[in-house]
């Protein structure tokens, strides 16, 4: 996983601020006090309801949301807090100050409310909220839907950010279900959102998971390479329109912090989009009477030359028949995916799929199970070559799929 392999991070580089996000209905459960500023006038600030402990030790505010925790549980997950709780603290004081007069670093400057010291974070309450949560007790992670993504990813951000090695491992992993680095659990994740999404368009799982131009973004935030191919692989299976004209798509009305990708990664998606489509072709023109020749070596190419015949069993029973039957699947599969662009024509992996299966009961090779049987595993062996090249296509220094 990520957090056994990544750079170590410093204190001071875990301060870094993130960008704000608005806060979930969820996290605004909260009790009103009046905290005096320097300006003279009464901040509204707010008590979580949920993590605001009589026996807290520490005061942890974001934004306008108070958290009162213990510093025994800050410390024994966080290497970050243990690192400054164990500073020396300033003198105690019992002014409070506002966050325009606080730089972008966490502050812990000696004031106090109600006892206990207080540090101001500069990241969303909700965020903060969420990552507490799991440390108390711990993660409760769902169905790695779009809500789910904007929890899990608001707890790798500050489980990264201060040092909760744990618990940004276990996030990772679970996030690693719906983004993973082996064909298997990808071939899951996708019947998975076949059956709660689209049946008519099985390529279609963007209602279900979150866009994966945020899983790019937060993996390139949080130094999360292994996200990454499963991340780009999908988004390729986008038009260019849907890319850049995209609509809001949760129910719930969040809009991804990051809507658009970096020139770089922009980039990326291009080149493998474009070698995506070469290895349907390729794909395609594998199982007729041409060889399908590359000009790249990142490009998908056939293990062998394959001709209609290479798939006819020494016994199979209707030789013509069979031989018939692949050349018209060859020219099915052309108009379909190549020149209609039906569903499927930006999914190499789901077309290798479709080929192998034999769906169509007017093929005669559907009832020849040698046939079948050949084509089937030759559909399975094209299947793990693709998943094997998606990290070249991309151009991504990740390490490699299995």
């Amino acid at each position: 996983m990520e957090s056994s392999n990544r750079n170590p991070r410093s204190s001071a580089g875990a301060l870094s601020s993130l960008g704000e996000r608005a806060s979930a209905p969820e996290y605004q459960r909260s009790e009103s006090i009046g905290v005096q500023t320097d300006s003279d006038h009464t901040q509204e600030d707010v008590r979580h309801t949920d993590l605001w402990f009589s026996d807290g030790s520490v005061i942890l505010k974001a934004e306008n949301t108070l958290f009162r925790v213990h510093i025994s549980q800050l410390s024994r997950h966080s290497a970050f807090f243990r690192d400054l709780f164990s500073l020396p603290q300033p003198p105690h004081c019992n002014r409070t100050r506002s966050l325009s007069d606080s730089s972008s670093t966490t502050v812990l400057d000696g004031t106090h409310l109600e006892g206990c010291p207080v540090v101001y974070l500069h990241d969303t309450a909700e965020d903060v909220g969420n990552l507490l949560a799991a440390l108390y007790d711990g993660p409760n992670f769902g169905s790695n839907d779009q809500d789910d993504f904007r929890m899990v990813s608001g707890i790798l951000r500050l489980s990264t950010k201060y040092l909760c090695d744990s618990l940004r491992a276990k996030a990772l992993a679970h996030l690693s279900i719906a983004w993973p680095s082996d064909l298997k659990s990808w071939d899951a994740r996708e019947d998975a959102a076949r059956y709660e999404g689209d049946s008519e368009n099985p390529t279609n799982t963007g209602h279900v998971y979150p866009t994966p131009i945020a899983v790019i973004n937060l993996a390139r935030e949080i130094d999360a390479s292994s996200l990454l191919p499963s991340a780009f692989y999908d988004l390729s299976r986008y038009t260019y329109a849907q890319i850049f004209e995209a609509s809001d798509q949760s129910a719930s009305g969040f809009s991804p912090p990051s809507p658009f990708l970096s020139l770089a990664d922009m980039q990326k998606l291009a080149l493998g989009k474009e070698a995506s489509q070469q290895a349907i072709t390729c794909l395609i023109q594998s199982m007729g009477n041409s060889q399908c020749h590359q000009s790249a070596p990142q490009h998908h190419s056939p293990s062998r030359t394959i001709s209609s015949a290479a798939h006819i069993r020494k016994s199979c029973a209707s030789v013509a028949e069979c031989r018939k039957d692949f050349s018209e699947l060859v020219d099915l599969a052309t108009q379909h995916y190549l020149f209609d662009r039906e569903r499927g024509c930006g999914d190499p992996l789901y077309v290798a799929e479709e080929l192998g299966q034999l769906k169509s009961a007017e093929l005669c090779v559907s009832e020849c199970k040698p046939c079948a049987r050949s084509l089937e595993a030759w559909a399975a062996k094209e299947r793990g070559k693709i998943w094997k090249l998606i990290p070249t296509w991309f151009r991504l220094e990740a390490a490699p799929l299995t």
